[in-house]
């Protein structure tokens, strides 16, 4: 190989050696100013202040948090009756319709009672005549017993008097009783509200042909709702009566409702070895409605203290954190979690910060330490000092 051959070849190799370098940097410069965008004071950046908008930023506030076993069912009325037929017949009349509010005694529905009212008819009839039988005699006997006193009849007379009375009387007995009967009978034809409440169902319309036992109507008293779902035996040590249950129900996003335990199933179900509970929950203004699915847990423990989004909470590390704003500078904070409320999302925060302190939450927490950030509320940027 000649000089000027391996002279070349070092030229070579010094262009390539110098255009990896300059690739190199160029790779570094652009992950450089991409972390820089992302963090800008984490490489001592100059970048512009950093808005964050209400989704972004939670305020420390105490308050009251609560643990204990999850329940979960379906709620119902406390007070639902289901009337039923207890004869044969057609709908004459339907007085309701679904969801329809209703008064103790309130005729619903009405059977056709042209044959119990034939009988009723005849009952009262065979009554009076039993009533007129009973009354003359009643006076015989009264008459036969004051001549006996007077010595002007013979005694079996007097005793002939009280057994036609006694007849009289059974005859009267028998006659009332079957006026009863066709009284009742004929009430039966009828469905009246057996208390204040509303109208859930009403299955059948005139004309319609029912059997002993079909349902005519239901109604629901909405005041109070009950709520039945299960715990583990495990968990029964911690229950008892009228202590506090929280939950949520499908449909009413957003909101909280209160009830108490107001019975407790003495037997474990033997498959699911969990023990049913009975929940009362108040309904004043019947906002909440039977059927929906409800779920929440018994409040076993509670206490004041700070409380948080799980959201605002960063625990992937060895100790959890927060980031809070401070003079419109964001900084990590180390924080010890107290009690925990799954249902509601929530942690006690029982050492690291202050109650109304601003912290960030969400996708704000990918903001570094040190970012300088300011608060947007709607269109009107506020600094936090």
């Amino acid at each position: 190989m000649t000089a000027v051959q391996t002279k070349e070849r070092r030229g070579i190799a010094s262009w390539k050696w110098w255009t990896a370098g300059v690739l190199v940097a160029l790779v570094a410069l652009l992950i450089v100013q991409q972390y820089r965008g992302r963090h800008p004071k984490a490489l001592g950046g100059t970048s512009d202040t950093v808005s964050v908008g209400p989704e972004g930023i939670v305020v420390a506030k105490l308050g009251t948090i609560r643990t204990g076993p999850s329940i979960s069912g379906t709620m119902t009325p406390q007070n639902s009756a289901t009337l039923r037929s207890e004869l044969s017949g057609s709908i004459v009349q339907t007085y309701v319709e679904q969801g329809q509010p209703v008064k103790r005694g309130q005729l619903l529905a009405r059977i056709d009672d042209s044959s119990i009212r034939e009988a009723l008819l005849s009952a009262q009839s065979a009554a009076r005549s039993a009533k007129l039988t009973l009354d003359n005699a009643t006076r015989d006997a009264e008459r036969e017993q004051r001549l006996e006193t007077a010595g002007a009849v013979a005694p079996r007379d007097v005793e002939a008097a009280q057994r036609t009375l006694a007849s009289a009387q059974a005859g009267m007995a028998d006659a009332q009783a079957q006026l009863t009967a066709a009284q009742q009978q004929q009430n039966k034809t009828s469905f009246r509200a057996p208390f204040d409440g509303l109208v859930s169902e009403r299955p059948v319309n005139a004309g319609d042909v029912v059997q002993p036992g079909t349902a005519i109507a239901t109604v629901v008293d909405p005041a109070s709702m009950r709520l039945e779902g299960s715990v583990p035996a495990e968990q029964l040590s911690m229950l008892k009566i009228g202590t506090p249950v929280l939950f949520s129900v499908n449909g009413y996003a957003g909101q909280t409702f209160t009830g108490k335990i107001d019975r407790i199933n003495p037997t474990a179900d033997p498959t699911t070895r969990q023990v049913r509970v009975y929940v009362t929950i108040p309904n004043q203004g019947s906002s909440l409605v039977g059927g929906l699915f409800a779920q929440g847990r018994v409040a076993t423990e509670s206490r004041q203290g700070i409380m948080l989004p799980v959201s605002a909470v960063d625990e992937r590390g060895i100790s959890p954190i927060v980031l809070r704003v401070k003079s419109g500078t964001v900084e990590s904070v180390q924080v010890q979690i107290g009690l925990r409320d799954n249902a509601l999302e929530q942690v006690e925060i029982s050492a690291g910060i202050a109650a109304g302190d601003t912290l960030l939450a969400n996708a704000a927490q990918g903001l570094a330490p040190g970012t300088r950030v300011r608060i947007t509320a709607g269109d009107r940027p506020t600094d936090t000092r």
